[in-house]
């Protein structure tokens, strides 16, 4: 199989049961640094189970793209260096790389090999700013427009061009809607300023919206974007600041692409007094606790699988 799937989550799948695709950057050093990295990937399978859904860590281990790790597999993860966005599978694959990490875009396919439909993490990439000059947009966009997973999120990162990111998500087709909001939200902020088009109020709506699009045709997924919880949000008049800090520290470091986020990310952290981190694991735990609910709709639908 392409796609080794944990027992736990083979036997869910198989059965018609609720999951939810976990992306492993997030949970390892290279997104949150530990212990921080640990409590987000406890937080984050608490909230699904608690909505009875069955969690899937993706990422690599020797060679292997993986759905679900086995019990003490998670270290491996936790701890590994190397980074994969979906470009970067084949060849790990290929080299029998010992462990990498999923990015947004490696979740995606890895979800989608698995037929896991949908998937939650915190922020998506997007198009960086001066990306007029740099070229610099994610491959996290183009993911989404090619595979058919949900893709639950608090927005694009803060300090991404959020207005061009949206106009790019446009351009490839991929529905946004809104959870409970009419606003793409920024990250750590609920509000962005920035209008969506569609507006649900319910996880069956999410649901019903992701079997409307796969009924029509449509090949692609969707961006469900889920503000951070109004008691941890850092509004972006407070943030503004501290991502400015974080573009000019990745600046001076000559960081771009892939290379710059955790350099931002680590900046933003030092300039808010380290509240970004715990706004951080909050939006991710609500991302996962809503892709689970999510999930039991579809699996009640009779539609868990892509």
């Amino acid at each position: 199989m392409i796609v080794r799937c944990s027992s736990e989550v083979a036997a869910a799948l198989s059965e018609g049961r609720p999951v939810v695709a976990l992306e492993s950057t997030i949970t390892s050093a290279l997104g949150l640094p530990a212990p921080h990295n640990r409590d987000c990937f406890d937080r984050v399978n608490a909230a699904i189970r608690a909505e009875g859904a069955v969690p899937a860590l993706t990422g690599l281990l020797d060679g292997q793209l993986v759905a679900g790790v086995e019990p003490g597999e998670e270290d491996r993860l936790l701890n590994a260096t190397q980074k994969l966005a979906e470009r970067d599978l084949y060849g790990a694959m290929a080299g029998r790389l010992g462990a990498g990490v999923s990015t947004v875009s490696a979740t995606v396919a890895i979800a989608h090999l698995a037929g896991i439909r949908i998937f939650a993490t915190g922020g998506i990439g997007g198009v960086h700013r001066g990306a007029e000059q740099s070229f610099d947009v994610s491959s996290d966009l183009g993911a989404m427009a090619r595979h058919p997973v949900a893709v639950v999120s608090a927005g694009a990162k803060a300090f991404l061009d959020l207005a061009k990111t949206l106009e790019v998500l446009e351009t490839l087709s991929v529905p946004v809607v809104g959870y409970q909001t009419d606003e793409f939200p920024a990250f750590w902020s609920r509000s962005s300023g920035l209008k969506i088009g569609h507006r649900v109020e319910t996880p069956e709506a999410i649901a019903a919206t992701m079997n409307a699009a796969r009924d029509a045709g449509w090949q692609g997924g969707l961006l469900i974007a889920n503000p951070i919880p109004l008691a941890d949000e850092i509004p972006s008049a407070e943030i503004a600041a501290a991502i400015e800090e974080g573009l000019a520290t990745a600046a001076a470091a000559g960081a771009t692409g892939p290379a710059a986020t955790p350099r931002i990310l680590a900046a933003i952290a030092a300039a808010t007094a380290s509240r970004s981190i715990p706004a951080n694991l909050a939006l991710a735990a609500s991302n996962a606790s809503l892709a689970a609910k999510v999930a039991v709709a579809l699996s009640r639908m009779g539609g868990v699988r892509n």
